[in-house]
């Protein structure tokens, strides 16, 4: 039992900021990989950040340098997004992958998403 729902998309100008976020409930343990994708109208689904247990962060290349992912506990996501392109138009999903002993793998829950407009 594990729910994800996004928050804080909108409409911005290019090159301003937005940070949407991300509150998990449920079975939620702090040994797992969080983590946003995103995916625009016609195109693949694609990971844009992912932290670990670690603290250790990874950008895809078209956000590195702009965009940052945090957590504050194991139940809430943030990525903060400057400088923002009309590339990086999308819907914004979190997500969090960990172990599952009842199936006996690990196991991928994605959010709703929350939609991410960069227009003039």
């Amino acid at each position: 039992q594990v729910q994800l729902v996004e928050s804080g998309g909108g409409l911005v100008q290019p090159g301003g900021s937005l940070r949407v976020s991300c509150a998990a409930s449920g079975s939620i343990f702090s040994s797992n990989t969080m983590g946003w994708y995103r995916q625009a109208p016609g195109k693949e689904r694609e990971l844009v950040a992912t932290i670990s247990n670690d603290d250790s962060t990874k950008y895809a290349d078209s956000v590195k340098g702009r965009f940052t992912i945090s957590r504050d506990n194991a139940k809430q996501i943030y990525l903060q997004m400057s400088s923002l392109k009309p590339e990086d138009t999308a819907v914004y999903y979190c997500y969090i992958q960990q172990w599952s002993s009842a199936r006996r793998r690990l196991v991928d829950y994605w959010g709703q998403g929350t939609q991410v407009t960069v227009s003039s």
